[in-house]
């Protein structure tokens, strides 16, 4: 595993855990001061992740704040902060370059390659992206690294897979092709316990016309944290036969007050646009008495464990 210092003391692992909790529901500049201070402890990952939330700040781009996090990650061995150093233009523009050098991928490459070769599937997994980076991109390198962190028991390299193989054009004929090759991928990564994989097989198998299992993996998404598989437990609860809705088709008969209870679950725990538009879109769908019936009962669906997440990718957009 790449190093993340020491371990954390209860206080700050809590305040860490809260940080990520609110990185994983679009909620960076909360985020902040929370992961400051594993960071400040000697913690590489929240490092790293106040790269990405002052990076989301703004809109993906680059500011002093990312580039100071992102290099003390760097030293703390955190490849990917290595790749955005190189994104942003750390060691051109800024001269802050690697120790040895003045090239993050190879740096990265340096530091993963004999760590995956001595058998970390998370450092097997970063080679796939590393390898897209290097001064020759090599994607064949990439791929096989990318199986092997797979093999290896790697659910975000498996869950990867699945989603190359769906979007796969050249290698398959047609979409059922296609879904055919996720399937299996999605499934070893929702069975390993890997929440957007659930939420990525329940949509395979909903498009392969097994209503059935689409609905025990989106209810299973649910149960992991996923905010898509809980929205789609209440929207199937209020209006399982709206235009769109084929995943409803094996959802247990609708309860428009739990899934009203569901919805403002979901907007006490993830304010924000998208519950708040959820909330207003299925109000008129919902009689009054069965509104009043959904805000009795809301307290049944808030603060679950695990929380509710979009679960970003590590090194995402």
């Amino acid at each position: 595993m790449f190093p993340h210092a020491w371990a954390l003391d209860d206080e700050t692992q809590a305040a860490k855990d809260e940080g990520m909790r609110l990185y994983g529901i679009s909620r960076p500049q909360t985020a902040i001061s929370y992961l400051e201070q594993a960071a400040e402890a000697g913690d590489a990952e929240a490092m790293y992740y106040l790269g990405e939330a002052n990076r989301r700040l703004v809109m993906g781009g680059m500011n002093q704040a990312a580039l100071d996090w992102y290099y003390q990650a760097a030293q703390h061995g955190e490849p990917y902060a290595m790749l955005r150093l190189f994104d942003g233009g750390a060691c051109e523009l800024g001269n802050v370059c690697p120790e040895n050098g003045d090239d993050w991928p190879q740096a990265a490459l340096e530091l993963t390659l004999p760590k995956a070769e001595a058998g970390d599937p998370e450092a097997m997994s970063v080679l796939y992206d590393i390898y897209f980076y290097v001064e020759e991109p090599d994607e064949e390198k990439a791929m096989e690294w990318l199986l092997r962190a797979a093999e290896a028991g790697h659910v975000e390299s498996m869950n990867l897979l699945g989603k190359i193989a769906r979007n796969d054009e050249e290698s398959y004929a047609n979409d059922v092709e296609r879904l055919e090759a996720a399937e299996p991928w999605f499934r070893q990564a929702a069975e390993a316990g890997h929440a957007p994989a659930m939420n990525n097989l329940a949509s395979v198998l909903n498009h392969l016309d097994q209503p059935e299992e689409a609905w025990k993996w989106i209810t299973k998404a649910s149960e992991a944290g996923h905010i898509n598989g809980r929205g789609w437990l209440a929207a199937c609860h209020i209006a399982p036969n709206e235009e769109g809705r084929s995943l409803c088709r094996a959802a247990p008969e609708p309860n428009p007050a739990e899934g009203w209870a569901i919805f403002l679950a979901i907007n006490q725990e993830v304010p924000g646009t998208s519950s708040e538009n959820a909330l207003r879109a299925y109000h008129d769908s919902v009689a009054p008495e069965q509104r009043e019936e959904g805000e009795r009962i809301m307290d049944e669906w808030l603060n679950l464990e695990p929380p509710l997440s979009y679960f970003p990718e590590k090194f995402g957009p």
